[in-house]
C-alpha cells in the first residue's frame, strides 16, 4: 500500500505529517511513501532528504490518490473531493465539533482516523498527538513570554547591581502546563502553579515549582485524569486566588481547557490589577481563551500596559521538532495497524484504541465511539457540603494550633535541657556545641535553597561529609572507654552505608544518561 504526505493547505501552517526520519520508518513497515513536492520545505526538510529516506516525491494528485493519506489538519472540501473511495485518512479531524466534515467523509466512502481522538489510556500514549502538540505549545509559550517580557527570567547579581528572577504563574498542570513550568524553571524564573486536580501537586513540585494551595477550590481526585467544570462556589474561590497571584506575577500562562472549552480564569479586572509590562500567554486561545481580553490569533496591549498573547499557531512556530514528534505519532499508529509489517493496513475494531479513533469506515459513521475505561481509579465520591467543609476547616485549624502548642512546649523543654547541660559542661564541650549549632543552621539554609533537580548530585557530594565521620570513627575505635568504642563502631557502620549507598545511587543515575550503558 502507498502512503501519501500532502502539503498542508492551512494558511500559515509550517508543519508536515512526515519527516525524512519517519519516512524511513514507514518504508521499513513495508509501505511505499510519496511526498508532495515542497511539503516539508517550511519545516526545513528538503525533497532530496525525503528521496534519500526512500520516499518518492510527486505532485499533489500523487499524494491524495494514495491508499493512505496522512496529514496534520482537517482536509478542506476540495481535499475531501480528491480522496478516492476506500482511502484511509489519518489526520486531526475534531469530529465532535465538525459534523459536516464527518458527513462528507462518510459520503465519500473514506475510512477516517482522527488523531485527536486517541483514547487516553497508557497503551495509546505513543499515538497521542494532543499531548505532543500541548508539550510543544507549553514550551513555546515560555519562549513567546521571554520575547515580550522586558526583563530577564533568571535573577542575577553583578557589579552593577542585582536583578530579581521573573515571577511566573501557570494555571493548569496538564501536559502544556508542565512543559511551561519546566521551561520557565530552566530559565531561572520563580514559578508558581495551580490546578484544580490536587493529585498533580506532586508533579508541579517535582519540577521545582511551588504548588499554590487552594484546597476549598480544588476537586476530589479525578477518576479519569481530566479536570471537570467547577461549581459556583469553587469558581468564586479560584477567582480570589487568581486575583492575588496575577497581581504578583510578571508572566501568567493559562492552559485551562475542559473538554475543548476554555473557561474564563483571568477577568478584565484581574488584568487591570497587574503591573505594567506584565505578560499573559493564553494557550487556550483556540477554544475562546481563558482571559477575557484574549483576541485569538494575535497579541494585544491593554490600557495599563499588560500584553495578552493569544497566538493559536505556537506549534507551527517550531515546525522542525513538532513535525518530527507528530510524524513519530503516525509511525506508532501505523505500527499498530500493520501487524505483519508487510505494508498492509489492518483495522481491528475490537481494539479500543483503534475503535476510539475511527470516525467513518465501510460506509458507516462510527462516531462517537463507545466509552473507554481510561483509569483504574475508583469513581470520585460526592464532595462534602459547605457545612462539612467549614467544620473540617475549623477542626484542621484547631488541630494545627494544638500541634504548634505541643511543638513549642517540646522545644522549650529541649532548650532548658540544653542550657542546663551547657551550664555544667566543661568549656571545651561548649565550643563543640557552638560549632554544631552553627553547622546545623548553615546546613539547613544551604540545603533548603538547592533546586530539587540537584538533590541526588548533592547527595553524592555529602558523601565527603560521611567520609569525615567515618575517619573520625575509625580513629576512636579501640579507645580505653567501651562507650566511646561502641559509639565509634556504630558511627563507622552508618557512615559506611551512606557513603557506599550514595555512590551506588549516583552511579546508577549517571549510567541512565550513558548511551553505552
Amino acid at each position: 500500500m502507498r502512503i501519501g504526505i500532502p502539503t498542508e493547505s492551512r494558511i500559515g501552517e509550517r508543519l508536515v505529517a512526515a519527516t525524512p526520519k519517519t519516512v524511513g520508518q514507514l518504508v521499513g513497515l513495508g509501505y511505499e511513501v510519496v511526498v508532495e513536492r515542497g511539503a516539508g520545505a517550511s519545516a526545513t526538510f528538503s525533497d532530496e532528504a525525503y528521496e534519500a529516506a526512500g520516499a518518492a516525491v510527486g505532485n499533489a494528485a500523487d499524494a491524495w490518490l494514495s491508499d493512505v493519506v496522512a496529514k496534520v489538519n482537517p482536509p478542506t472540501d476540495a481535499e475531501v473531493a480528491s480522496l478516492r473511495p476506500g482511502t484511509t485518512l489519518v489526520a486531526m479531524l475534531s469530529p465532535a465539533s465538525s459534523p459536516v466534515l464527518v458527513d462528507d467523509l462518510h459520503a465519500r466512502g473514506v475510512t477516517a482516523l482522527a488523531l485527536d481522538a486517541v483514547p487516553r489510556i497508557s497503551r495509546a500514549q505513543a499515538l497521542d498527538v494532543l499531548s505532543t502538540m500541548s508539550n510543544v505549545a507549553g514550551y513555546r509559550a515560555v519562549v513567546e513570554a521571554a520575547e515580550v517580557y522586558g526583563g530577564m527570567f533568571t535573577g542575577q547579581v553583578t557589579a552593577a547591581g542585582k536583578t530579581p528572577p521573573a515571577r511566573v504563574f501557570v494555571i493548569g498542570a496538564g501536559v502544556a502546563g508542565l512543559a511551561a513550568i519546566g521551561a520557565a524553571g530552566s530559565m531561572g524564573a520563580r514559578v508558581r502553579a495551580f490546578d484544580v486536580r490536587p493529585e498533580v501537586g506532586e508533579q508541579i513540585e517535582s519540577m521545582g515549582a511551588t504548588f499554590v494551595q487552594a484546597e476549598a477550590a480544588q476537586q476530589a481526585v479525578s477518576a479519569d485524569g481530566y479536570a471537570s467544570a467547577l461549581t459556583q462556589e469553587q469558581e468564586l474561590l479560584t477567582q480570589q486566588m487568581y486575583t492575588a497571584e496575577t497581581a504578583d506575577a510578571d508572566i501568567v500562562i493559562t492552559t485551562a481547557l475542559v473538554r475543548g472549552h476554555a473557561p474564563t480564569t483571568i477577568t478584565a479586572e484581574m488584568v487591570a490589577g497587574m503591573r505594567r509590562g506584565s505578560v499573559i500567554i493564553d494557550l487556550a486561545a483556540s477554544g475562546g481563551g481563558n482571559c477575557e481580553l484574549t483576541v485569538p490569533g494575535t497579541a494585544v496591549v491593554t490600557e495599563n500596559g499588560v500584553t495578552v498573547v493569544g497566538y493559536t499557531d505556537l506549534t507551527s512556530r517550531m515546525p522542525q521538532h513538532t513535525s518530527q514528534l507528530f510524524g513519530t505519532n503516525i509511525v506508532h499508529l501505523l505500527q499498530l495497524l500493520t501487524p505483519g509489517k508487510d505494508g498492509q493496513l489492518v483495522l481491528d475494531l475490537d481494539d479500543p484504541v483503534q475503535r476510539g479513533m475511527v470516525v467513518t469506515h465501510d460506509g458507516e459513521v462510527l462516531w462517537p465511539p463507545p466509552p473507554v475505561q481510561v483509569s483504574a481509579a475508583p469513581a470520585a465520591p460526592a464532595g462534602p457540603t459547605s457545612e462539612e467543609r467549614a467544620a473540617a476547616t475549623a477542626a484542621a485549624a484547631a488541630d494545627k494550633v494544638r500541634r504548634r502548642q505541643r511543638r513549642s512546649v517540646v522545644l522549650a523543654l529541649l532548650a532548658v535541657l540544653v542550657l542546663f547541660g551547657i551550664s555544667f559542661a566543661p568549656a571545651v564541650f561548649l565550643g563543640h556545641v557552638t560549632v554544631f549549632v552553627l553547622a546545623v543552621i548553615v546546613g539547613y539554609y544551604v540545603i533548603s535553597n538547592v533546586s530539587h533537580s540537584l538533590h541526588t548530585p548533592l547527595m553524592a557530594q555529602t558523601n565527603a561529609i560521611s567520609g569525615i565521620i567515618l575517619v573520625g570513627a575509625l580513629l576512636q575505635i579501640g579507645d580505653d572507654s567501651w562507650l566511646v568504642t561502641v559509639l565509634a563502631v556504630i558511627a563507622a557502620s552508618v557512615a559506611s552505608i551512606n557513603v557506599f549507598g550514595g555512590f551506588l545511587v549516583a552511579n546508577r543515575m549517571i549510567r541512565m544518561f550513558r548511551k553505552d550503558a
